[in-house]
């Protein structure tokens, strides 16, 4: 099988992002709601993307911006548990 023909899964991965970014915005004590407003997404984003059983992807640009205002390097968000 050639690269190009292997399908990528990558929802596992999502769903761990949205994990992290739920952990480090509890740890910040911020709402979905105040998160949401500091980086100008809805609060329906934030919580699909937080949500175990929705795969939501996530822009790098919204990736940054959340660990920005979390207060934490970005690639916190991308350590991922076995």
């Amino acid at each position: 099988m050639k690269n190009a023909e292997i399908p990528f899964d990558n929802s596992k991965k999502y769903i761990e992002l949205g994990y992290n970014i739920a952990y480090y915005r509890k740890h910040a004590k911020l709402t979905q709601e105040e998160l949401a407003e500091k980086v100008n997404i809805s609060r329906q984003h934030l919580g699909a993307i937080e949500a175990p059983n929705i795969v939501r992807p996530v822009s790098l640009d919204l990736l940054f911006n959340i660990a920005g205002v979390l207060g934490i390097e970005a690639y916190k968000l991308l350590q991922f548990r076995d």
